[in-house]
């Protein structure tokens, strides 16, 4: 049984999220706030050791939380390595874009917004942890690098590792995947709505925002290589070689 983590310090919205998750045949656990969510506080180093033997599949944070916030969360679970690709699904206030755009910059895979329909949040939380398992699978059967701009760029699906001009770039499961599909269908231009419906697993023309964001991070994040990475104007993007 799949586990999940929500951090949530509304108790309606908490328990609410709790029952839909055990409903739909999840494992799931509720916190308050940081203090419960990290049963082991010592110091940075090993701010993760409870976690890390009880590792879930997916983890939701609200933003709004008392003392350590979820954007500080979110931070702290990215910077370790046992975690770091743990899928993270943030909780946004109604129209927050700010929120959105913040949890997406620091590593988030998805969002959702408050209120949300129980239907919406277990659809969006299939959606996260079926391309979860699939880049796992892609991983395992990979034989060959992904690479482009003559080497300048290489993705390794073996080892989950990503090099710029040798040197290891940390990305995000979600900017992965993104980076994987892209360098797939290396010179092909791949539309937004392609891409949600690809590495998002759903197809919400409202929400291609998101790709816009993820693009940007990526490009942030691979530094030299970000020029591979080429915008066409009311379309949507493609990796040149």
């Amino acid at each position: 049984m799949q586990k999940i983590y929500c951090v949530e310090d509304d108790e309606s919205v908490r328990e609410l999220v709790i029952y839909a998750l055990q409903s739909s045949g999840f494992e799931a656990q509720g916190f308050v706030n940081a203090e419960e969510f990290f049963p082991v506080l010592k110091n940075s180093v090993g701010l993760f050791d409870a976690l890390s033997h009880a590792q879930p599949q997916l983890i939701m944070l609200d933003i709004m939380l008392p003392g350590m916030d979820g954007i500080e969360i979110l931070k702290e679970v990215r910077k370790n390595p046992k975690t770091q690709h743990t899928p993270i699904i943030m909780l946004t206030a109604r129209g927050s874009e700010y929120d959105k755009i913040t949890g997406l910059d620091n590593g988030a895979d998805d969002y959702v917004t408050k209120p949300f329909g129980v239907m919406e949040l277990i659809a969006r939380i299939k959606a996260v942890l079926r391309r979860s398992a699939k880049i796992n699978v892609a991983q395992d059967k990979a034989t060959n690098d992904l690479s482009a701009g003559n080497g300048l760029l290489v993705l390794n699906h073996d080892f989950h590792k990503v090099y710029v001009n040798n040197e290891e770039v940390i990305l995000t499961l979600k900017e992965f995947e993104l980076l994987y599909y892209l360098l797939k269908n290396k010179n092909i231009v791949i539309s937004r709505d392609k891409i949600m419906d690809k590495v998002w697993d759903y197809n919400y023309a409202a929400e291609t925002r998101t790709v816009d964001v993820h693009i940007k991070t990526l490009r942030h994040k691979l530094g030299v290589a970000s020029k591979l990475i080429e915008t066409i104007r009311g379309v949507g993007y493609k990796i040149i070689d």
